[in-house]
């Protein structure tokens, strides 16, 4: 994928930056693979906001993704890498043997005419999925599963890949892309290499409709707000603030730790940020 800056004929296009989609070999998606998505513009059931700055955003559909690729032995042709507007990874549409059609990551090297298949027998080569077990060690890896049989959890996004660095007992060793050390049993399913779209992170929006047009609303920092609104809001001239980063609600924000403790937790050898 390569990338684009459009002329600086207007404020708004002066660093605007976006993808060629040269890589897309289809423009229509697949109907029966897809689904209607409801906006919650960030509230609950019950109608309170509980995630803020949500809110509008282009109207989408949903893409039916196999993360599973529990097809087993049935080889599968590339026939179109497509675009999907809820994730920044492209994804690639396969016609099974069977007749069955299906949605996967399209990862890098893999074109239309290549076929693809998953199960313990399968060639290591991009796109195939294979348990943990039967993966050589160095391989580069996305799309894994953290429990097996649930689908792949980890490594999903652009560019993104991770690194199976060792083989003990019924436990693999993977190196995250954050940094973070892993151990995940061996009977878990992995993709075989690199995610595509690896220039996704160079994209600049370079204007503030494009982030709208995600779905994300503006941020206002607290201390430019009045005491009424923000516990760091008010002062005369500017404030530094004057206590440390809160949340409208007095939390502490900015460091404080919230994730809670998961059985996984005692699986992971190295984390991605020191204590």
């Amino acid at each position: 994928m390569a990338l684009k800056r459009v002329k600086p004929t207007s404020q708004g296009r002066r660093f605007q930056e976006y993808a060629t989609f040269d890589e897309i070999t289809k423009t229509e998606p697949e109907k029966r693979l897809l689904r209607v998505i409801k906006k919650s513009g960030g509230r609950n059931a019950n109608g309170r906001m509980t995630i803020r700055y949500r809110g509008g955003g282009h109207k989408r559909q949903y893409r039916l993704i196999d993360f599973k690729r529990e097809k087993d032995g049935v080889p599968a042709k590339v026939t179109a890498i497509e675009y999907d507007p809820n994730r920044s990874a492209r994804i690639a549409l396969l016609h099974y043997m069977d007749g069955e059609k299906r949605y996967i990551l399209a990862p890098v090297k893999v074109k239309v005419g290549d076929q693809l298949m998953s199960g313990p027998d399968a060639e290591i080569r991009p796109g195939n999925a294979l348990p943990l077990k039967n993966i050589p060690l160095g391989t580069q890896i996305h799309n894994i599963e953290l429990r097996a049989g649930r689908g792949g959890q980890m490594v999903r996004s652009a560019g993104g890949y991770a690194q199976l660095t060792a083989k003990e007992g019924k436990y693999a060793t993977i190196r995250f892309p954050s940094g973070e050390v892993r151990m995940v049993l061996q009977n878990c399913r992995a993709s075989i290499g690199q995610i595509g779209n690896i220039d996704h992170v160079n994209v600049s929006l370079g204007k503030a409709g494009r982030t709208r047009m995600l779905g994300r609303r503006p941020k206002v920092r607290g201390v430019v707000k009045n005491p009424v609104d923000h516990p760091m809001g008010g002062g005369e001239g500017r404030s530094s603030g004057g206590r440390h980063p809160c949340t409208p609600w007095g939390k502490p924000t900015k460091g404080l730790r919230t994730r809670s403790r998961k059985k996984s937790d005692r699986l992971i050898v190295k984390r991605r940020k020191k204590r």
